[in-house]
């Protein structure tokens, strides 16, 4: 990633001017960049002005003040041929090309180039078929594009907007209408991109896991017009992504790096057990909605899992199910040592969970007051606490 900058803002204001009306300005004061080499994706509630945003760097829509700069000239004194021999866009809009090939559709990005005759010579056929290659859909230049899916659309819209070679690629919610496999592939495919032509790439999206996994940096777009600009971690850390995404009954857990519900919990389940399935035993325990807390093999208990304002109290820090460090919550010293015994005498949990792995085959014991009972599957152990019902102990006795 270079340190040279293809695209940035000064002071930019955005949003819609209205006639006999004050400009309704949805952010403003925005000052960012984009390096080549880099994909940035842009997140943000809904009605933040994302697409407002994209729209506005794509000279789409004026900018209602400030300046924005590509490849060091102003973005209003370039003219188009010479803003789009710099710039590609893909937007969410669905286009109606008849019966266009793939082929005629990618290299439709070769416009900029070929004049108002709109005829390829050579280079350009080797740029079009180059960057087919690029999004792996050598395979589809051939094909109708009302026969595609929405996947392999997408791939010749993504091959379209390379074939402009430009420096910035603009993509507003590139995966909306893909399944999640295709949303993963989509999205790697722009990560690899970035890295190999050394472009800038920015992407709006609503598919939180895969911004965070996958892109350089974030631009946090909140409700009330601020943008937060870093690394995906740190954004985290420093609990932007809380405040941006705060709503009412929802909350960023930034131990796990995802949403969830803030639901009075139904009750506390210890869970003794390593490696996946252990994991997705306590997930699905708190889906059902109870709070879990990780058992050691040395009997310790590690703590429920923490969101953010439990983290923000914490002390000192123990091992999760990942062997990542994460924080514990504080608790009073008496009890710093406390064991599953420890816990179940303070009337704190209402039983335990062990989760046993045998030739790849788990299977989960369930102990309570009264006895035990054991399930070969997740559904099983959820049905039966969902059945026998939630709270307390007098409420969850084997059968």
């Amino acid at each position: 990633m270079s340190d040279h900058i293809v695209l940035r803002t000064e002071s930019l204001s955005i949003g819609y001017r209205r006639a006999r009306r004050d400009a309704a300005v949805i952010a403003s004061g925005l000052k960012f960049a984009l390096r080549p080499g880099e994909l940035v994706c842009l997140l943000g509630p809904n009605g933040a002005g994302k697409s407002t945003l994209m729209r506005t760097l794509a000279r789409l829509q004026p900018a209602l003040s400030g300046r924005i700069w590509l490849d060091e000239r102003p973005l209003e004194e370039l003219r188009p041929g010479q803003l789009a021999r710099r710039l590609s866009v893909v937007l969410t809009d669905r286009v109606d090309v008849g019966a266009m090939s793939g082929f005629g559709l990618a290299s439709l990005g070769r416009h900029p180039y070929t004049g108002w005759t709109g005829t390829l010579n050579e280079s350009d056929e080797r740029i079009v078929q180059w960057a087919l290659h690029a999004v792996r859909a050598d395979g589809l230049a051939d094909r109708l594009i009302v026969e595609m899916s929405d996947g392999e659309r997408q791939k010749i819209l993504i091959a379209r907007a390379l074939a402009q070679e430009p420096s910035v690629m603009l993509l507003d919610e590139p995966t909306a209408f893909l399944d999640l496999p295709r949303r993963v592939e989509v999205m790697d495919l722009l990560r690899r991109l970035a890295r190999e032509n050394g472009q800038a790439v920015l992407l709006s999206t609503h598919d939180l896991d895969l911004a965070l996994r996958n892109a350089d940096r974030l631009w946090l777009l909140s409700a009330d017009g601020a943008l937060y600009d870093g690394a995906p971690e740190d954004l985290v850390l420093s609990g932007a992504f809380e405040r941006v995404f705060s709503a009412e009954g929802v909350s960023f857990d930034r131990d796990r790096g995802s949403f969830h519900t803030r639901e009075e919990s139904c009750g506390l389940v210890l869970l003794r057990g390593e490696g996946a399935a252990a994991f997705w035993a306590g997930r699905a325990l708190e889906r059902i909605g109870y709070a879990v807390e990780e058992v050691a093999q040395d009997g310790r208990t590690n703590g429920p899992p923490l969101n953010g304002a439990a983290a923000a109290d914490s002390r000192f820090a123990v091992r999760g199910r990942q062997g990542a460090v994460r924080p514990e919550r504080r608790r009073p010293e008496s009890n710093a040592d406390s064991s599953v015994e420890g816990v179940s005498a303070r009337g704190g949990a209402i039983g335990t969970v062990s989760v046993c792995v045998l030739d790849d085959r788990p299977s989960y014991m369930l102990k309570v007051a009264g006895g035990e009972r054991k399930f070969a599957t997740l559904d099983g152990l959820t049905a039966h606490l969902r059945r026998t019902g939630k709270g307390g102990e007098a409420h969850a006795k084997v059968d």
